[in-house]
């Protein structure tokens, strides 16, 4: 079972295996999915399953996915999932490494582009999408003047907000709940700039 805390990197080998493009994606894709095989996820990137298979060992390689339960009547597939409720990686346990610094700006420039992606993607869809969820949808933009230490809180409140949105979608999923839930991507930067 995944633990239920945010596993915190602090090691090279494990931030430039989550590093790579195609790893992030299928974390991202089995972490919503919460188990799937690799031809399950092959078929979700659009990639072999040989290929996806041997980035899914990489991943379990170090300790950022498992093995879990067989779902399946004939037991031949593997089943994965994610190892705990998500990662994350801290300033603090990079800046002093350069080679930490530079997996972290790597990983980061990955999840960027692959969250525009996936804003992209909606834009480009959301005629698909029925006038309830559209209206719903949420692009915000605000430009506070804060402190460090202001919007280190801020962060955590928001966290906190989604985290319990997210507990009480899971609960009511888990209850049997299933109508109307879809997959939804929350994404916020909050970061100095200097115009």
């Amino acid at each position: 079972m995944p633990t239920p805390d945010n596993r915190r990197i602090t090691d090279l080998g494990t931030l430039k295996a989550v590093s790579h493009p195609l790893r992030m994606r299928l974390y991202r894709a089995l972490f919503v999915a919460r188990t799937a095989t690799a031809s399950q996820l092959a078929d979700q990137v659009d990639e072999a399953v040989s290929l996806v298979s041997y980035h899914l060992r990489k991943l379990a390689d170090h300790g950022l996915i498992e093995e879990a339960e067989t779902q399946s009547a004939d037991g031949r597939e593997r089943w994965w999932r994610p190892s705990s409720d998500g990662f994350s990686i801290r300033e603090e346990d990079v800046r002093d490494a350069p080679e930490m610094l530079a997996a972290s700006a790597a990983f980061s420039r990955t999840v960027a582009e692959q969250r525009a992606e996936l804003h992209r993607r909606f834009l480009d869809e959301r005629l698909t999408w029925s006038d309830a969820w559209r209206s719903a949808s949420v692009s915000s933009e605000w430009l506070p003047r804060l402190t460090a230490a202001e919007l280190a809180a801020l962060g955590e409140e928001l966290d906190a907000v989604v985290k319990k949105y997210d507990d009480k979608a899971r609960a009511a999923e888990k209850a049997g709940d299933t109508e109307g839930r879809e997959n939804v991507a929350v994404h916020l930067h909050g970061f100095p700039y200097r115009s």
